[in-house]
């Protein structure tokens, strides 16, 4: 059955590229993706594949039921875009000014949608229950994994796989780790109030810049004196704004960063001490502050056995050419939310499209070697029969 998911796999890569071309080209922004979602109902709906729209917002789930009984497993896909503006000389560059698939989540969609037509077409022989989802707003937290999973996505549902094209891994290149995979992605934003004056007389004034200047630099000693060296995080400050004319003391300041962590304690730990060292520096400096810090996406934790099945299906799949283990990765993704929900693993799919450089994930440049959604879709079907087969040996 594995051999006949590849042959027919193979046989709609093209497909799969067309769909993937005209996503590029038509993207939405995170909670906005009306037209995306009804274009991939609509492509269930012709298939007359089972499809639910509207899911937790604009998520879309399918839903085939094979001939002989079974467990149930998911497979998810993003679909969002982000704000940025599409800087490729390609036939398929996005249409829409300002906004662009700049992370992959076209491909993913075009993925799942082209493993589904192949598994719909095998009906007959499988087991069980396959769903898939296909997930809006992962860009912008709070996200849509949450709101889907509250609106039943995952209801029935036994393991779910996962997978994110990375365009800075060679194609043909597998990544996989159990436990700790991404990290739980934090922002927080601290306002501080001083009192403004002339440049020419700052005896007179709280100057909200040196003030913010001498937080920053506080604030880098979290991690480093602060955090086990055994426990991984970053503290980031990735914005300081305090707009004024030349001669002007600014009277107030807005400092905005992010938070990424593994460790659900350590992660607490941080957004308490960021508050603490605020309240010190502006004691000294004597002024006041707003602070506050929003909770992101938790870490992506993959399940031991899953992932051990996942490699599994990697090595049947003939353009894999490496499996490996890797590193925890500090960027954030809330399929975390479908793993704390039930059993599963999610890996990245190598999709270097140059031999020697490839622009990284959100660049205006950002593209993919389009035979890694080939590699995808053959390993997450393969995982997802090999499931159902390693249940029924049970």
């Amino acid at each position: 059955m594995i051999t006949t998911l590849h042959t027919q796999l193979e046989e709609s890569y093209e497909e799969m590229v067309v769909i993937r071309r005209y996503l590029h080209q038509h993207p939405e922004l995170s909670f906005q993706e009306t037209k995306t979602a009804a274009y991939i109902t609509n492509f269930y709906q012709q298939l007359g594949i089972e499809v639910k729209s509207g899911v937790g917002g604009n998520g879309v789930v399918a839903r085939i039921t094979g001939a002989k009984p079974g467990k149930t497993v998911a497979l998810r896909a993003d679909f969002d875009a982000l704000p940025i503006q599409d800087e490729k000389d390609v036939p398929y560059k996005s249409t829409v000014p300002g906004v662009m698939h700049a992370c992959g989540h076209d491909g993913h969609t075009a993925t799942l949608l082209i493993l589904a037509k192949v598994l719909h077409s095998m009906k007959d022989e499988l087991m069980g229950e396959y769903v898939f989802i296909h997930q809006h707003a992962e860009e912008y937290a709070p996200g849509g994994a949450k709101p889907m999973i509250e609106d039943g996505c995952l209801d029935g549902v036994d393991v779910i796989f996962g997978t994110h094209l990375w365009a800075t891994l060679p194609t043909g290149t597998i990544q996989h780790r159990v436990g700790p995979f991404m990290a739980a992605a934090d922002r927080f934003e601290i306002t501080l109030f001083g009192q403004g004056g002339h440049g020419a007389q700052p005896h007179k004034t709280k100057d909200a810049i040196v003030i913010g200047a001498q937080l920053v630099s506080n604030l880098q000693q979290i991690v480093s004196r602060r955090v086990s060296p055994l426990d991984s995080a970053v503290v980031t400050i990735a914005s300081f704004m305090a707009e004024n004319a030349f001669n002007v003391i600014a009277d107030k300041a807005t400092i905005g960063g992010t938070v990424r962590t593994f460790n659900e304690d350590v992660r607490a730990f941080i957004a308490e001490e960021i508050e603490r060292i605020v309240k010190g520096t502006c004691l000294s400096g004597n002024c006041t502050y707003e602070y506050t810090y929003d909770y992101g996406y938790p870490a992506v934790v993959n399940h031991e056995k899953e992932t051990h099945l996942l490699i599994e299906a990697a090595a049947t799949v003939s353009e894999v050419e490496t499996i490996e283990e890797t590193l925890p990765d500090m960027t954030g993704e809330d399929f975390s939310y479908y793993l704390q929900n039930v059993k599963g693993t999610f890996f990245f799919t190598g999709a270097k499209p140059y031999s020697d450089f490839a622009y990284g994930h959100h660049h205006p440049k950002f593209d993919i070697d389009e035979k890694a959604m080939l590699i995808a879709a053959k390993t997450l079907g393969t995982a997802a029969l090999s499931y159902h087969q390693s249940s029924e040996n049970k």
